[in-house]
This record gives C-alpha cells, sequence and structure tokens, in this order.
C-alpha cells in the first residue's frame, strides 16, 4: 500500500513546494513590482540588484512552475535551493533561526525540500517520467 501512496505524496510535496514559489514569483512582479524589488534588493546589499531582481523573481515563477508539472526537476530544485540560500545569506541569516524574528527557520526547510523533490523523479504525473528513457511510459506515477 506504501508503494502505491508514495508517488501521491511526492505530487504533493511538488505541487504545494511550486505554489509557494509561483506565488512569490508573481508577487514580485505584479504586487510589489521590478522597480520596487530591486530597490529592496539593493538594500539588502545584494550584488547587481537591478539583474538579480527579475532572476530571482523569473526563477521562482518558472522553476515553480515547473514543480508544479513536474519538468527538469532536478535543475529547478538545484536552482530553487540556491535562490533560497542567497534569501539566507543576503535577508535570513543575521536574523537567526526561528521564523518568528524573520530567521532562516523556513527558508532552509524550503532547500531541504527543493533538493529533495528535485532529486525524487517527482512521483505520480511528473512529467519527468515521462521522458526518462529507463522507463516504460506504463510506469508514469510510479516512485521507485
Amino acid at each position: 500500500m506504501l508503494e502505491r501512496i508514495g508517488p501521491f505524496t511526492l505530487l504533493l510535496a511538488r505541487v504545494v513546494i511550486g505554489i509557494v514559489f509561483v506565488a512569490h514569483g508573481l508577487q514580485k512582479f505584479f504586487t510589489e513590482g521590478m522597480t520596487e524589488v530591486t530597490k529592496g534588493f539593493e538594500s539588502l546589499g545584494i550584488p547587481l540588484p537591478s539583474v538579480a531582481a527579475p532572476v530571482v523573481a523569473g526563477s521562482e515563477l518558472l522553476g515553480g512552475a515547473a514543480f508544479i508539472v513536474g519538468a527538469a526537476l532536478p535543475f529547478f530544485g538545484v536552482f530553487l535551493a540556491l535562490d533560497m540560500a542567497g534569501a539566507i545569506v543576503f535577508v535570513h541569516g543575521s536574523r537567526g533561526f526561528f521564523s518568528q524574528q524573520g530567521g532562516y527557520e523556513y527558508v532552509l526547510v524550503l532547500i531541504a525540500v527543493c533538493l529533495a523533490v528535485g532529486f525524487s523523479g517527482g512521483g505520480a504525473f511528473a512529467l519527468d517520467r515521462l521522458w526518462r528513457r529507463d522507463r516504460p511510459l506504463a510506469a508514469v506515477g510510479n516512485a521507485r
């Protein structure tokens, strides 16, 4: 029974984390706007803020969407984990561990989940499982 549930738990994790990243990317692009995000990045001491702001927003939007559909998971898992590592270095690291004080607790969880999901195969309905050559099409959704 656990073998049948496993792919769907990965699907759930993948979609939820994808939604979180898509929401943050959309927020940066459309709620705050690139001008404000760039100013914020500049005030945080992030290098090349006018380049970093759209790259971060775009990676969150595109990476989140890729997680939702299960495409290029190892690449986007690492890319999003690096994005969050930057958030620790430039924002949360100096504020301690706990998220209630603005610390890196939540961001650290996102790093771990991005890497775990990124290298898991994606579970049920992941596009990555469709184009893997070592699996027949009938095995889609099989997490083993």
